[in-house]
């Protein structure tokens, strides 16, 4: 009997275990790949696959290449012709995905997509003084863990930080949860600033304005975004009393933080993105309303009305409302709020600009309504905050909480729990970037726990998005995320402390005895962390069941939901030429050939009617502390009045905000679709995504 082989080298060389199950599986697509029934095939081929390996290497250790050339011998000589030639292109694909991954020079040492490893390297990977990248995926993680385990010792200095570096390792290694990107860019490096979100308060004076300004720049340069209310400057053609002369309102300052923004890079790897937000009665609402309708005005800017519930009730009365001056207070002039509404629905119908923050809901969801007024939220809009606060947000990947065709509800909360104490540590281990905003946020403690890859864990469950069944999911997902964050939140606050105003907040007056974080949850667009998560997009549908990736400047890969793929290869359904034809397309609704239920589950953004948009963000809005951002993705052909029922349903469902995308509106857009796609693909237009693109609203902007 020859000696069985223990070890394996990988093809980086490094010597690993032999396990034989990893040659069981990869027999096992193969065979499900062809249709090919028969539960103990795999297990048999592997078995003779191994008694070859021993024969031959007996005192030696094979290689990967080895090892699957004899695979491959033995499924012909089996004569498993059609499962042979599925397990070679398999193993052609993996190779030509290695090769692709060679251009970008990073060790992939946790098997993550080529995309994924593209948006690293330019991204998150450490790189020494000449550019070079220092560290792999699973370091990285590692750096991130480590730094922020280490808060512990801060509460108790006889804490097992390593049980916690390792507690926190795992969940983000393994890609069940990730944190926003400053923290796995800065954890551990000199600039040290971890939080995603922040908003600065304009004052009404230069002194204000360009103190905001300059301290943009600084939250721009760590890697965050920020959000204004413009609201307090005063109006265009009011006068200035230091100089008598005349005020240029508030959409001409916009343009001087604009301009800041396009020439700061975010620590070099990100361009900076702001939310500009200005109150409905302000005088210079409607200038405020088509700032961005001509195209590249305000790039660097999604900009939101804050509408009040007396504008909304004046708008279906159709009577008129009150701009009252900022510096004076007093009512300037009065309009028809039926007119002001129709204007802001004809403009985000041309441009996606402007959307609504429901200024009121919010302040109702006010968690320290004692500090004052909310008035903005960071650039996306999930995450409304006093001035000088910041957030840090993570978010849970659903598709890694799915098992035997059901949610893995015991999984869930353990990594609830992990990612709340997580979160609470970076509040700790964050580097400020001014001593405004660490007072504030550790007085007050805010952390936004939230969701991505939802798309993906309703198709593995079998369940369409735009169904009432998928709404009773989300929002009982979100409940169990509430519910069990605000368990880890109380323990927190009987170990180390409730946050500092919690005494005069409203969970104090809402019964509860103690709380870590004054705000817990919140939905993220998690554009490229879903990227490395290898799932969909927050709470978005898929933006295309197959797509052209552009990867690199001249380089393009085709994507496919793997979900979809694999349910068509276990049909018997799959191939090449037909993705091409969806990937025209990116929706699978006209192709009458493939089954009824595929093309009930496998809906994309586009086949999804506006209402259901809405309806799913309000779903998860009722257990979330602080918002929901969500992109209401309408086919070109959408009129105004879409757009018009979309906003009252989002503020009838009590939604915080709503934000629409026609489209095809604006040139500079992330996703193309068909004919529009200036590249060509096989001589005919397909969707295509820029690298960085995940799902929610096509524009740069919207991604953060």
């Amino acid at each position: 009997m020859p000696r069985k082989v223990s070890k394996i080298r990988k093809r980086d060389n490094r010597i690993v275990d032999f396990d034989q199950g990893k040659i069981a599986t990869a027999i096992s697509k193969a065979i499900a790949a062809v249709n090919y029934e028969d539960g103990k095939l795999a297990q048999k081929l592997s078995n003779e696959v191994v008694k070859l390996i021993n024969k031959r290497f007996e005192g030696r250790i094979p290689s990967v290449e080895n090892v699957q050339d004899i695979v491959e011998e033995v499924l012909i000589r089996d004569e498993y012709a059609e499962v042979a030639k599925a397990y070679i292109l398999y193993r052609q694909r993996r190779t030509e995905i290695r090769e692709f991954k060679k251009f970008f020079d990073v060790v992939d040492d946790l098997k993550l997509g080529v995309n994924a490893i593209k948006v690293l390297k330019t991204r998150y990977l450490l790189r020494d003084e000449e550019g070079n990248v220092t560290e792999t995926p699973s370091q990285m993680f590692r750096r991130v863990a480590k730094a922020v385990a280490k808060a512990d010792l801060l509460y108790d200095k006889e804490s097992d930080v390593k049980k916690t570096e390792e507690e926190f390792y795992q969940v983000i290694a393994n890609r069940e949860f990730l944190p926003n990107s400053p923290t796995m860019m800065n954890a551990d490096t000199r600039l040290g600033q971890l939080s995603a979100c922040f908003v600065l308060p304009v004052e009404d004076s230069i002194e204000g304005i360009f103190d905001a300004v300059t301290r943009m720049a600084m939250i721009h340069k760590s890697g965050g975004g920020t959000g204004f209310s413009f609201s307090r400057l005063r109006s265009k053609g009011d006068i200035v009393g230091s100089t008598k002369g005349i005020a240029s309102g508030p959409v001409s300052f916009m343009r001087v933080f604009d301009v800041a923004t396009d020439v700061i890079k975010q620590g070099g790897r990100r361009r900076g993105a702001n939310m500009g937000i200005l109150h409905v009665t302000h005088p210079d609402i409607l200038e405020f309303i088509t700032a961005k309708s001509t195209e590249g005005m305000l790039m660097n800017f999604n900009i939101s009305v804050a509408v009040t519930d007396e504008f909304m009730e004046a708008v279906e009365k159709d009577a008129e409302y009150n701009l009252v001056n900022p510096r004076t207070g007093r009512v300037e002039k009065k309009l028809r709020a039926k007119d002001v509404f129709d204007l802001i629905v004809m403009t985000a119908w041309k441009s996606g600009d402007p959307g609504l923050v429901f200024i009121d809901e919010i302040n109702r969801r006010n968690p320290t309504p004692s500090l004052g007024v909310i008035e903005s939220t960071n650039p996306c809009g999930e995450q409304p905050l006093l001035p000088y606060e910041s957030c840090n947000l993570g978010s849970i990947n659903l598709t890694t909480m799915i098992k035997n065709g059901d949610v893995n509800w015991e999984k869930l909360r353990k990594v609830i729990i992990t990612a709340v104490h997580f979160l609470d540590n970076v509040i700790d281990v964050n580097k400020y970037p001014m001593s405004e905003i660490e007072k504030m946020t550790k007085e007050n403690r805010k952390i936004g726990l939230g969701i991505m890859g939802f798309a993906d864990m309703l198709i593995q469950l079998g369940v369409p998005y735009d169904s009432e069944k998928a709404l009773a999911i989300g929002e009982r997902v979100m409940r169990v995320i509430d519910e069990e964050a605000k368990k880890v939140s109380m323990e927190l606050g009987e170990k180390r402390g409730s946050f500092q105003n919690f005494k005069d907040s409203a969970w104090k007056k809402k019964g509860f005895k103690t709380l870590r974080n004054a705000a817990i949850t919140t939905i993220a667009p998690t554009g490229s962390i879903s990227i490395i998560g290898g799932c969909s997009s927050g709470i978005e549908p898929l933006f295309a069941v197959a797509f052209v990736r552009n990867v690199m400047s001249g380089t393009r890969l085709l994507e496919v939901q793997p979900l979809f793929e694999r349910l068509l290869k276990e049909r018997g359904l799959y191939s090449v030429e037909l993705m091409l034809r969806i990937a025209k397309t990116g929706s699978i609704q006209g192709l009458k050939e493939l089954p009824e239920d595929l093309r009930r589950i496998f809906v994309t953004a586009l086949d999804i009617a506006p209402e259901w948009h809405v309806k799913m963000q309000a779903a998860f809005q009722k257990h979330v502390d602080n918002a929901v951002s969500k992109t209401v993705n309408l086919p070109a052909d959408a009129t105004p009045e879409d757009v018009r029922k979309v906003f009252w349903l989002a503020y009838r469902l009590k939604c915080k905000g709503v934000t629409v995308y026609r489209y095809g509106c604006r040139r500079e857009q992330v996703l193309y679709v068909g004919p529009m796609l200036a590249k060509e693909m096989m001589g005919e237009g397909h969707v295509s995504a820029d690298s960085e693109y995940a799902g929610g609203c096509p524009v740069g902007t919207c991604h953060f």
